[in-house]
């Protein structure tokens, strides 16, 4: 499958650079993959190199996605839970009412997270 590259955006944070890109399948959907790339020190080797991580964002989810960041970002800046009283998201969809365990993300080479 082609991915045809339509835009993309850099933003620049320290050791990290985030990429926007906005691909298109050969259907002509579109769709967002969000970038991390970090620079690290390999302790094997003693030379620094990248380390990325992606999310491909689907046309369907990105409502969700924008409502949920926009929640966690107010959050951090107010101290207030923006959705005081209403269910957790990240709970809505598990069945046993466990959070997501994402520092098991943080361990994993090059992580691949599609919504």
């Amino acid at each position: 499958m082609k991915r045809e590259e339509v835009y993309s955006k850099a933003v620049k944070a320290g050791r990290r650079t985030y990429f926007f890109d906005v691909k298109e399948n050969n259907s002509g959907d579109r769709y967002i993959t969000i970038t991390e790339s970090r620079k690290e020190l390999d302790e094997v080797t003693g030379q620094f190199g990248y380390k990325k991580s992606k999310i491909f964002l689907y046309k369907e989810d990105m409502d969700k996605f924008a409502r949920g960041l926009r929640y966690a970002i107010e959050f951090i800046q107010t101290g207030v839970d923006p959705e005081e009283g209403k269910e957790e998201i990240l709970n809505s969809h598990k069945s046993d009412g466990q959070t997501e365990d994402f520092n098991k993300l943080e361990e994993s080479d090059n992580e691949d997270i599609i919504f």
